[in-house]
């Protein structure tokens, strides 16, 4: 439940609420760039519902943001199932007022990512995951959104969604170049109804996903990275900026290069 109760929120009229209401659901919560995001926003204020698949991580993040302004609900979901994510909606919503910014942040990927060992299961789950989760989480909230007049959707993608590296896998990038593709399409769709997305193209992260690499990177490897903060930090230009701009896309890379 809801760290602090929330005192109704007065409706903001549809050309405040970008600069005014500071409600977002954040998924990949439990850990690297999504817990970041979320421990930035609760400094900053803003009450965030927070999908991943583990409470015990979700319920990790909130005690990290100590007793800050924000007010977080863990929402346990796999976001790679349509039933999960609205059953995770449905409690946001009826906590909040107006869920009026979106950050994808879950990915998840696989050792066994050549083509030549990668299985047709694996590439289900990652397409499942990656591509459909980010669907399926702004198709949820994008109703309330237009509704309330706008909103900003910020996906964090992967620069292997700009052009395929050999690091990353074939389904990993297949999923990354189609939500790519969703974030443009979103822009194309919703700016008339003051929805804006914004695509976010990090380089190599520092976060638990790069066990997932057939030989992980050393610990002096990844601290030459660029590390959560840093991502989040750009997603909160992203959400900051005033209603009539937006980021459409941002590649952000380490400024020292690491290894492959």
């Amino acid at each position: 439940m809801w760290r602090f109760k929330i005192e109704a929120e007065a409706r903001l009229a549809p050309s405040e609420i970008l600069h005014m209401s500071k409600v977002a659901v954040v998924t990949g919560a439990g850990s690297g760039v999504g817990r970041a995001v979320v421990l930035r926003m609760a400094r900053d204020g803003w009450s965030v519902g927070l999908i991943g698949r583990s409470a015990e991580s979700l319920n990790e993040t909130v005690r990290l943001a100590g007793s800050g302004g924000g007010k977080l609900l863990a929402c346990p979901s796999d976001i790679g199932s349509l039933e999960s994510v609205q059953s995770a909606a449905s409690q946001i919503e009826k906590a909040v007022c107006t869920v009026t910014t979106i950050v994808n942040s879950a990915g998840v990927n696989i050792p066994k990512r050549s083509m030549d060992v990668l299985s047709a299961d694996d590439f289900d789950k990652l397409i499942r995951t990656n591509l459909n989760g980010a669907f399926y989480v702004a198709h949820a909230f994008l109703p309330g959104m237009r509704k309330a007049g706008g909103g900003t959707i910020v996906n964090i993608i992967s620069d292997a969604g700009t052009a395929a590296n050999p690091k990353a896998g074939a389904a990993y990038i297949a999923s990354k170049f189609g939500v790519r593709g969703l974030t443009q399409s979103i822009n194309l769709d919703e700016r008339k109804n003051g929805i804006r997305a914004c695509g976010i193209f990090p380089g190599d992260i520092n976060t638990p996903l790069l066990d997932k690499r057939p030989v992980p990177p050393s610990a002096e490897q990844r601290q030459r990275m660029l590390q959560v903060e840093d991502v989040a930090d750009c997603v909160m230009l992203s959400v900051n900026l005033p209603g009539r701009a937006v980021v459409e896309e941002l590649l952000l890379r380490p400024s020292y290069g690491t290894a492959p």
